[in-house]
């Protein structure tokens, strides 16, 4: 099962915490999450201590395949970002706590 974490979920959260006022919180996390992005496309790489890091890689084009109709098409090269989990994250995410 899948469940996704939107920003409106972690204002709350964070207002929960903090008491500060909603606004407020929500600036801080678009900002937060506006100086990540900034940083990844100037240095390609964001590592944030005790969590992970996040890195831009290139995927050259390929030639890529429709399963259902199989018809061949160019997948076009693209940027993604990859994500690697610190030591510390994968520890407290294999606790037994």
């Amino acid at each position: 099962m899948r469940i996704n974490l939107t920003k409106k979920e972690i204002t709350n959260s964070v207002y929960m915490q903090m008491g500060f006022s909603k606004k407020i919180i929500e600036n801080l996390i678009e900002d937060f999450l506006s100086i990540i992005l900034e940083e990844l496309i100037k240095n390609k790489k964001v590592k944030i201590s005790k969590f992970g890091t996040f890195a831009l890689k290139n995927k050259k084009s390929r030639v890529g395949r429709n399963p259902k109709t199989l018809e061949k098409k160019i997948i076009s090269e693209r940027n993604v970002i990859i994500f690697k989990p610190s030591k510390e994250l994968k520890n407290y995410v294999n606790s037994n706590d």
